[in-house]
């Protein structure tokens, strides 16, 4: 991933040597040697089996009261740096990263799925990540693998969730009015502003909300927009199990194995405002070719049922 510097120490070093973990035998290879050969973790098993008895619900439990008390104190200990650091803009984008780089592998550490990651070479590229949301889970696994210099984009209520809503307003992360379509494309210009101003990334979920079942929602156009305003190209994050290991509405978290995939770049030099639709459309057909049945929509032609923004 990165290659030097604490945060490269944060995404990299194997968490195995201090915390004893068993159960993620992906954090003990590095992102160059995952990158090379487009392997990285093999689950297990080729299938997952589903466990709902009183021993599965009580670790599963047991796993998720242990991420909210260790976010707690993450995002405790983040907050003060934070504070010190409010005339700093930039520092407090790059600690933003830091704490999402540790908070997010400790999170996936206890949670103890299995990953599989590909395309690794990608994940350090200037540009514009999207990621389909299916889970909780998506939100921990961003954070952690996006690349210090990111900055994530969402609705303005954020600053209402607990805890994190607050740092994330801290952490100088970016949000939009999405109440209103067409004051939303407005805001768009800002966001890419200051991406290309600071030379930053941008992370964003193009489907606007989360999938309840997993399967992959049309695409709202925000990502196209800040992409013909910054000219970053856009990296398409592909997750797959997510859904299954931490489902919508549920308590219950699942063993359930998990896939990272970084597609190559797309170039958005040449992109034109009369194309959206179309560069919407053709990513949108990207995730659908690269994830499994159970996660593909019903219908071929949902990526154009949808003209919002995100």
């Amino acid at each position: 991933m990165e290659s030097s510097g604490a945060s490269s120490f944060l995404r990299n070093r194997n968490l195995e040597s201090f915390l004893n973990a068993s159960s993620i035998d992906t954090f003990g290879v590095s992102s160059k040697a995952l990158a090379k050969d487009e392997v990285g973790y093999r689950p297990r098993t080729d299938g997952y089996v589903d466990e709902d008895g009183w021993f599965s619900e009580l670790i599963s439990w047991i796993r998720i009261v242990t991420c909210f008390l260790s976010m707690m104190v993450t995002t405790f200990i983040w907050a003060l740096i934070m504070v010190v650091l409010i005339p700093w803009p930039y520092e407090r984008i790059r600690q933003g990263n830091i704490y999402g780089h540790v908070t997010g592998r400790l999170l996936m550490w206890i949670l103890g799925n299995p990953i599989k990651f590909e395309g690794l070479e990608y994940a350090d590229e200037k540009a514009i990540y999207i990621c389909n949301h299916a889970s909780p889970i998506d939100i921990f696994l961003i954070m952690w693998l996006t690349p210090t210099g990111t900055v994530g984009i969402a609705k303005k209520e954020i600053i209402w969730y607990p805890l994190f809503g607050q740092l994330y307003v801290l952490a100088n992360h970016l949000r939009i009015d999405r109440s209103n379509p067409t004051a939303a494309i407005k805001s768009m210009r800002e966001p890419a502003h200051a991406v290309v101003k600071s030379n930053l990334s941008l992370i964003i979920f193009p489907e606007g909300t989360r999938s309840k079942n997993g399967r992959l929602l049309p695409f709202k156009k925000g990502f196209v927009h800040l992409a013909l305003q910054s000219r970053r190209p856009v990296v398409p994050v592909v997750l797959t199990g997510t859904h299954l290991a931490w489902r919508k509405g549920s308590l219950h978290v699942r063993p359930a194995p998990l896939t990272v995939k970084f597609l190559p770049p797309i170039k958005t030099d040449e992109w034109t405002a009369d194309h959206i639709d179309e560069y919407v459309e053709m990513i949108h057909d990207m995730y659908v070719k690269h994830l499994p049945e159970s996660q593909r929509p019903h219908s071929s032609n949902a990526a154009t049922r949808n003209n919002s923004v995100s």
